[in-house]
């Protein structure tokens, strides 16, 4: 999902979504194997099974795209319209991340129910993944108050890459759908004066 993403978006934020989202996934290949709690007794799979790495996976991305949504996101103001897209308000991005969160939960209670896991292996690797989403957020607030973000934009191998920071200003749909929607008005027009 990841490399689909950072490859059709060149979005920094979602690079920097995907190293934090990696860091989380070694976190917790790293504490099973220093906790070694088994899974349950009804167990169907295999390993060890503290904490529950879906549980931490999707809190880590639920958590950080409600973040993303409600703290870091700045779309144009209230009423600005940009030719055919109005941003979303802070009450839809507050639904959107209320639904992530919801979804995160559900595949969380879905570990304890199909008996992977512990109630307690879940709730831990919620709680790690919520709070390795919290420290990621603010180290990556910090890496661009600090202008390292910036910084890593302008190396050439990062612009050979055409990698760039638009997200936290723009919706992602709204990225190219201007250049669309200009090449199906040309369309239409040369389709009229051909007809």
């Amino acid at each position: 999902m990841y490399v689909t993403l950072i490859w059709s978006t060149r979005e920094i934020e979602i690079v920097l979504l995907g190293a934090g989202q990696f860091a989380c996934e070694v976190l917790n290949f790293t504490l099973k194997r220093i906790i070694k709690e088994e899974r349950p007794p009804r167990m169907n799979g295999k390993g060890y099974g503290m904490p529950s790495s879906h549980a931490q996976f999707v809190t880590f991305f639920a958590v950080s795209m409600a973040l993303f949504l409600l703290v870091r996101h700045r779309p144009p103001g209230p009423g600005v319209r940009r030719r055919n897209h109005t941003p979303m308000t802070m009450m839809e991005r507050a639904f959107l991340s209320t639904l992530g969160l919801i979804g995160a939960l559900t595949v969380a209670w879905s570990r304890v129910y199909l008996n992977y896991h512990t109630e307690k292996q879940v709730l831990v690797g919620c709680t790690a993944g919520t709070v390795i989403a919290v420290t990621w957020f603010i180290v990556t607030s910090i890496l661009r108050r600090t202008g390292w973000v910036a910084w890593a934009l302008e190396l050439p191998v990062v612009q050979w890459l055409r990698v760039r920071d638009l997200v936290v200003e723009e919706d992602l749909c709204q990225a190219g759908w201007e250049k669309w929607d200009d090449k199906m008005a040309t369309l239409k027009t040369q389709h009229k004066k051909t007809s």
